[in-house]
């Protein structure tokens, strides 16, 4: 592998305070040790004078200061003791990129091992519990050498197991000491900063210089291999690092794709935490209380587990603005009509990244909306200059990328009476398994509580025997018990329906978006969105309306009915795909193939309700939008639109019968139409709309395109008059 100029073989490691971040922990054991040993805890200046020496060394300091009377060796075991015991209790604590970093370096073929002044026996109790002795090739430690730090031997000796010449082999260090050995060993030392910088004079035969593992990774990126998007069988990375993703809006999208996409991350690690906000407390019991959901691809009959997943309420500031600061990227897939409202939560959680110098804030902005990301980024921007001044605003907004998206995949949220039903059903099976399993249960624990009454054998080999004949007993139970135990793991809900498409596209604005193995990283993001939004959005949106009025429920039968397929491959094969390649022709193969994957989606979507995608249908009518827009981009190349045109009649006529409550446009487009039971005050209306202005057709220059419209709907009137 290269490493800029060099040619890499292996890596090597130290340990203690490069991987781990045991010098603070260090310190903390002495200074308790100290106290309780001697009465007095070491000073921070010993302790600091003391990193990267021998313990002879260190003894002759702390005597030093304390007096022949100190009990140096003593104090220090003791510590090794409070050391073992918090990293038993709490973990090893681990340096953020660790993980991702060794991932990185396994799996691009090179060696690694681990080269540390610690015993044998504790660098194994350390590695192990930090799960990363999986990644190490050879370990050598400082009971396996002569000499010491800054003797070059260990890394000389680590080279030579891993048959490796130095100069081909990365030294990782964090200390003097250690970066002398590496020099000395003629390796490539690579310097990260931990709580004490190291001596002027090593830094320039050090190759690489970084303040924190984070970034040597990131410098390593590039040189290592760019994993392809993932197979939707594909299973998300074994091991999480210390980064934390957000999904602002934890609906159908951010639950049931941008989950994915976080959970896959690069390939080499995933997320240790993702974070979802919702206002759903159905949602969030559930997922907090199983630490777990689903996703359901439905045309392939496959079910795919989201775990490491925390559900917050998004009506709850504090909550949310945490999130924000945790997360190192944001998806926010919110509808359009709420972001003023979450506008000012996001202003004061980026004030708070930035007053506290946290890295720069990537926000995936996940809407069906061209130029959504600059409509978010200007409503953030209007709350900010409400809470501080003009200079920091600014600078605040520039803290943040606010990134353009492509979604192409369909997903709908499982219907609450189906969540419930299903849970309901798990507990049934789970109580009958509990009734069935008790008494298994009960005798297990029966035995080995009789035997503790009865007088122990004195010989060994009888204790033994006494201790096989219990297992034996109990086996039956014990498989029991372990059956038991994996039906309360099989407990999960599926929360959403989706299709198998992988990639999101997005704008080419962050550097942090090309480690997302299911991110296409593009840098003409409008072309696509104008494709998806003609193609794909006004399509879906007349499929939904035609269908409903034909009495369908869902998107797939409605596609079921020839009359509606016919509609639909009309409308993006015959009227809009001639447009769209005209204006975009380096793109004639991704808009045929997004038709075919679109009719092919469309057919098989039975979970997709088409009051759903058929929900706010003044705003797909708007001028210059999905239907109406698809119409202006015909016309403007000389063609016409008549099926366009029929659905603009079906989303009046949608709109006039429809009876969901919850569709408050729909039902203002009512209230246009019967001032004067005329579509043409819907087609023109210019007016009020969530907080802006609505602009509808012109009715003197779009007279003829008005005239066909009412047409159109005056026949679809006609045919579905016995619709209430």
């Amino acid at each position: 592998m290269k490493f800029f100029d060099k040619d890499i073989d292996a890596a090597i490691f130290d340990m203690d305070g490069t991987m781990f971040d045991t010098e603070r922990l260090r310190f903390k054991m002495l200074k308790q040790s100290s106290l309780e040993l001697f009465g007095q805890e070491m000073s921070d200046e010993l302790l600091f004078d003391s990193l990267g020496v021998s313990a002879v060394t260190g003894e002759k300091l702390a005597k030093d200061v304390y007096g022949e009377e100190f009990s140096y060796k003593e104090i220090r075991a003791h510590a090794d003791d409070l050391e073992r015991q918090y990293v038993r209790e709490h973990g090893v604590p681990v340096k953020e990129g660790l993980y991702n970093l060794l991932e990185r370096l396994k799996k691009n073929q090179v060696l690694i091992a681990l080269a540390t002044s610690s015993r044998h026996e504790i660098a194994m109790e350390y590695v192990i519990r930090a799960k990363v002795l999986r990644y190490f090739d050879i370990l050598v430690c400082g009971d396996e050498v002569e000499k010491g730090k800054p003797n070059p031997e260990i890394f000389q000796k680590a080279a030579a197991e891993l048959c490796c010449d130095p100069e081909k082999c990365l030294i990782i260090e964090d200390s003097t000491n250690g970066l002398k050995a590496a020099i000395g060993a003629g390796g490539i030392p690579i310097y990260i900063k931990d709580i004490k910088d190291v001596d002027e004079d090593v830094l320039p035969g050090v190759y690489r210089s970084y303040t924190r593992m984070i970034d040597f990774r990131d410098d390593l990126v590039p040189f290592t291999k760019q994993l392809s998007s993932p197979d939707i069988f594909e299973t998300f990375p074994q091991n999480t690092d210390y980064e934390v993703a957000g999904i602002h809006g934890f609906g159908a999208i951010g639950g049931g794709y941008l989950a994915q996409i976080f959970s896959h991350g690069d390939g080499y690690t995933r997320p240790h935490k993702l974070i979802g906000a919702t206002r759903n407390p159905m949602i969030i019991q559930l997922v907090n209380s199983l630490g777990k959901y689903r996703v359901k691809y439905e045309s392939i009959a496959y079910f795919q587990n989201i775990e490491n997943i925390e559900v917050i309420d998004i009506m709850d500031d504090d909550q949310v603005i945490d999130m924000y600061e945790q997360s190192h990227i944001i998806g926010l897939s919110l509808p359009e009509k709420v972001i003023p409202s979450q506008s000012m939560v996001i202003a004061k959680a980026l004030m708070n990244r930035y007053r506290k110098q946290k890295d720069k804030l990537t926000i995936l902005v996940v809407m069906n909306k061209i130029n959504a990301s600059r409509y978010v980024k200007k409503h953030v921007e209007k709350a900010l200059a409400t809470i501080v001044e003009k200079e920091e605003a600014k600078a605040i907004i520039e803290s943040a990328y606010f990134v353009e998206t492509v979604v192409n995949r369909m997903v709908s949220a499982t219907p609450e009476e189906n969540i419930a039903g299903n849970i309901k059903n798990d507990i049934d099976i789970l109580y009958h398994n509990v009734t069935e399993y008790y008494d298994d249960l009960h005798n297990m624990l029966e035995v080995f509580n009789q035997s503790d009454k009865v007088p122990k054998p004195r010989s060994k080999k009888a204790k033994i025997g006494v201790e096989q004949a219990k297992v034996v007993s109990v086996s039956s139970s014990i498989n029991v018990a372990a059956q038991f135990i994996k039906d309360i793991d099989e407990i999960n809900v599926t929360l959403f329906s989706a299709e198998p498409d992988m990639p999101l596209y997005a704008s080419d604005i962050s550097p942090d978006l090309v480690r997302f193995r299911q991110i296409v990283v593009m840098k003409d993001i409008k072309s696509m969105q104008e494709i998806k939004n003609k193609l794909s959005n006004g399509t879906h949106a007349i499929i939904a309306w035609y269908s409903w009025l034909l009495g369908y429920d869902t998107i797939g039968q409605g596609m079921g009915d020839l009359a509606v397929e016919k509609v639909a491959k009309k409308i993006m094969k015959q009227e809009i795909r001639t447009a769209l390649i005209a204006e975009n022709p380096e793109l004639k193969s991704y808009i045929d193939s997004f038709i075919s994957n679109f009719i092919k989606r469309c057919r098989v979507s039975f979970k997709d309700k088409c009051t759903r995608v058929g929900r706010d249908p003044l705003r797909k009518l708007q001028n210059g939008e999905r239907v109406i827009g698809a119409i202006s981009l015909v016309q403007k190349h000389g063609k016409e639109a008549p099926t366009l045109e029929f659905g603009v009649a079906c989303a009046i006529l949608y709109s006039l019968k429809s009876v969901n409550v919850k569709d408050s446009e729909a039902a203002r487009i009512r209230e246009l139409y019967e001032e004067n039971n005329d579509i043409g005050d819907v087609l023109t209306y210019s007016g009020p709309y969530n907080k802006s202005t609505y602009k509808g057709l012109d009715a003197e220059k779009d007279a003829d395109l008005i005239a066909r419209i009412k047409k159109q709907f005056l026949l679809l009137q006609e045919k579905f008059s016995d619709i209430e």
